[in-house]
């Protein structure tokens, strides 16, 4: 069934309940804004709008307070501008623009409500500066109203998400969590059988990573939740970062069993295939279920004699511990986030990846798309400028860190244009003919309900949100409503202009190129796998692991446009994660120990391995692995307080990652052979 005919003709009971729940905070907001007599009730609609998007209680008072925040810098900074230039329009629209600039340049470097408070400073800014252009000594009362209105839509918004049919942070985190264990899970089975193909392994190691990264980033909310928002937060940290070293350690171990399977012993291959079946079944059973199976298998793997194992089946042997005791804390840690007072846990919040220049050639649209309207808006004096403006600023950071935008923006101006027709029905037509505050506001609040009934499925989010924004902002509802044609005409060409100018906006300034994109990510790499040499283990180990899973989905986005024999930067993402983790390994291990010879030749080693990855990325054999690994071996070999077997798997670790990385290398320079022959085939 199509998702339009699903959404509209058999919607889902929660859809429904989204819709009452959002209308029914709209309907309060503007009954409170009339009373009240406010300037722009509309933006009170607006407002709890925005914040019913993610309708879960802790979420919506978190938006709400990034809203207010932001929304109390942009007055001080609007207040500002016109305090300096309010004689002076080109200064003042000049400075409005690097404002504007910044917030976009923030709300991209940020994440979340965050970065939406960033976008509100700069739609409020614009806001007191261009009304205030007309009425400079009214600055303050004009701050006033926009900051009464949208704190008015955000208290609604919050009151109706906690007191109807309230949705918990906590149970969505549950949801999720569960989901990041069961598809790790089925990727851990597939990894340990080496049956699947790449494909198949890049889906079920997505299907895990983006729960993980909206887990991360969803669980600050949950501190809005009572007493057990913290311990939640805490186990999604603790979720995250065993998930991520879980992922190193199997894509380390399917090397060794697909590659040296002629050097393991029959044995060692049927613990995989015991362990496979484990993660197999735990992916699909109970909790209980899941947590006794593997501890299980965790008890036969402890209790197998390793003497007489070769160093590469110790190697596989230990893998295989490892990964089952990061296993083991996941389903504690999805037990603390799902019943947060059954377990204590303990874990850091993880950095994210952010790209300064991306977040710069945000800023630079937006300040072009705002400066072209500003431009036009002080040629022509046209009053529903301000109308234009607002949408420029508005879509321009909102949409500035979507995959592509420029869809995103065509799919939103097709919802604006839909509600074209239904705001001259229902908002003007016939409103026109209608009395008393509950005739208006069922005439208003209709389309606006079917709106955020067809928001409620995310395939239709953009469309039907737009249509919902759209009709408050052409019908305009307040106590003093102008129901002619001629002011009806004028919001829609402005809202046409606004459209047009972000869409162009987009397209010429599209962002980097996907091969710049994906240099830039094996840079950040490549960085990071060197401060693992010089900075403490705990404050790189957070920022690492955080940002590779970001880096991660992003590769896998790039590889799924590629063909399939161009497809290897997903596995390049997997390498520089197993190479940070055992850079993190070694480093945790010999950190306590004496000598300055051992430290330099750690230093070295972990260095030759950052430089050494990034020869692979681009397809170039790594060179200075081996030489430093074995400066290293005999540095080790000078430590009295470690054992033969602690040498013994530093010397295999050494010799693992070189023969990884040259066969990341292979792979990465066929890519690129692919990719050349493609570009020279005819037609």
């Amino acid at each position: 069934m199509s998702p339009w005919l699903q959404a509209y003709l058999t919607p889902s009971g929660a859809a429904v309940r989204f819709a009452i729940k959002a209308t029914l905070a709209m309907l309060l907001a503007l009954y409170v804004a009339l009373w009240c007599d406010l300037e722009r009730p509309y933006w009170a609609l607006i407002s709890a709008a925005f914040l019913q998007i993610r309708p879960m209680s802790g979420m919506v008072v978190e938006k709400g307070l990034s809203q207010i925040t932001g929304t109390l810098v942009g007055c001080g900074a609007g207040i500002a501008i016109m305090s300096a230039f309010a004689q002076a329009p080109v200064p003042a629209l000049a400075s409005l623009t690097l404002w504007i600039m910044l917030c976009t340049y923030g709300s991209s470097l940020l994440r979340n409500n965050a970065a939406y408070g960033c976008i509100m400073g700069a739609v409020t800014a614009m806001l007191i500066v261009v009304i205030g252009a007309s009425q400079p000594d009214a600055i303050f009362a004009i701050a006033v109203a926009r900051l009464s209105e949208l704190a008015l839509g955000a208290v609604c918004a919050t009151l109706v998400s906690a007191l109807l049919w309230p949705i918990k942070v906590g149970d969505h985190l549950g949801h999720q969590a569960d989901t990041v264990v069961n598809q790790a899970f089925q990727h851990a089975a597939q990894r340990l059988t080496d049956s699947t193909t790449p494909a198949e392994l890049q889906a079920t190691l997505t299907g895990s990573l983006e729960p993980l990264t909206l887990l991360e980033g969803d669980s600050q909310a949950a501190r809005y939740e009572g007493p057990e928002g913290p311990a939640r937060i805490r186990a999604s940290h603790v979720l995250t970062h065993r998930t991520l070293t879980m992922m190193a350690t199997l894509h380390a171990l399917q090397q060794l069993l697909h590659h040296a399977a002629e050097r393991l012993s029959p044995a060692i291959h049927a613990l995989a295939g015991d362990l496979a079946d484990g993660f197999r079944d735990a992916a699909q059973d109970s909790d209980a279920k899941a947590g006794r199976r593997l501890h299980a298998l965790r008890h036969r793997l402890l209790a197998w004699p390793d003497e007489s194992l070769s160093p590469i089946e110790l190697r596989c042997l230990l893998g295989m511990r490892e990964i089952l005791g990061h296993a083991l804390v996941m389903l504690d840690a999805r037990d603390a986030v799902i019943r947060p007072g059954g377990k204590r846990l303990r874990g850091a919040a993880l950095a994210w990846h952010r790209d300064p220049l991306v977040a710069g050639l945000n800023a630079l649209r937006a300040g072009v798309i705002f400066c072209s309207l500003a431009a036009f808006w002080l040629a022509t004096g046209w009053n529903n400028g301000q109308m234009a403006m607002l949408l420029g600023t508005l879509l321009s950071a909102l949409f500035a860190s979507q995959d592509n935008p420029v869809v995103v923006c065509m799919m939103f101006a097709k919802g604006m244009l839909v509600a074209i027709p239904s705001s001259l029905l229902f908002g003007h037509i016939l409103l026109a003919q209608a009395s008393g505050f509950p005739l208006m506001a069922m005439l208003v609040l209709t389309p606006l309900f079917l709106g955020l009934l067809g928001s409620a499925n995310p395939r239709l989010l953009g469309c039907c949100l737009a249509f919902t924004i759209g009709n408050i902002l052409l019908t305009m509802p307040g106590n003093g409503m102008d129901l002619s044609f001629a002011p009806f005409i004028n919001r829609v060409i402005a809202v046409m202009i606004g459209l047009a100018t972000v869409v162009s906006g987009f397209r010429l300034l599209p962002g980097l190129g996907a091969s710049l994109r994906k240099r830039r990510l094996m840079t950040a790499i490549v960085g990071d796998l060197q401060r693992l040499a010089t900075h403490s283990v705990q404050e790189v180990e957070a920022r690492f692991i955080g940002a590779m899973a970001d880096r991660m989905l992003r590769l896998a986005k790039h590889d799924d446009v590629l063909p399939d024999d161009q497809r290897h930067l997903f596995s390049l993402g997997l390498a520089g994660l197993d190479v940070g983790h055992a850079c993190l390994r070694i480093r945790r291990r010999l950190d306590g120990l004496p000598g300055d010879d051992l430290k330099q030749a750690k230093r070295r080693f972990i260095l030759a391995l950052a430089d050494a990855y990034a020869d692979s990325a681009r397809g170039r054999p790594p060179r200075g692995v081996r030489q430093a690994g074995d400066t290293l071996i005999e540095a080790v070999d000078h430590q009295p307080s470690l054992s033969e077997r602690d040498r013994t798997l530093i010397a295999g670790l050494v010799e693992r990652l070189d023969f990884a990385l040259k066969r990341q290398a292979e792979r990465a320079h066929a890519s690129h052979l692919a990719r050349n022959t493609a570009a020279e085939a005819p037609g």
